[in-house]
């Protein structure tokens, strides 16, 4: 599978992003999916995570209430809304593929992911 994110940028605090991540290569209504980012000098965090058939969705602590994860499986497309961005978001944010079909749930966790999208910068300024 290819997974190609968009939709980074520079915003201010309290404001508001979407990234977006393209599909292709298998049968993406089979697969959850999810988001995660890395900041210089830190671990990699998974943030978001949406089920295969999109009516399911996990949060870390730290993004909850804030980001929303969304899909469209006719577009092929995963979507992670930002809002109330803070400077502690700025990363790069990748988006990711579970390697099993049909997951009963989403997984806020890398483990379960084999596919990576290439990564949108998100900087937030204070």
């Amino acid at each position: 599978v290819q997974l190609q994110a968009s939709g980074g940028g520079l915003v201010q605090a309290g404001g508001s992003l979407m990234l977006s991540c393209a599909a292709s290569g298998r049968t993406f209504s089979w697969y959850g999916m999810g988001w995660s980012r890395q900041a210089p000098g830190k671990e990699r965090e998974f943030v978001a995570a949406t089920k295969w058939s999109g009516d399911s969705t996990r949060y870390a602590e730290s993004v909850k209430g804030r980001f929303t994860i969304s899909r469209d499986n006719a577009e092929n497309t995963v979507y992670l809304q930002m809002n109330n961005l803070k400077p502690e978001d700025t990363a790069v944010y990748y988006c990711a593929a579970d390697r099993i079909r049909r997951r009963s749930s989403p997984v806020v966790e890398s483990g379960p992911y084999n596919a990576w999208g290439q990564g949108t910068q998100v900087t937030v300024s204070s």
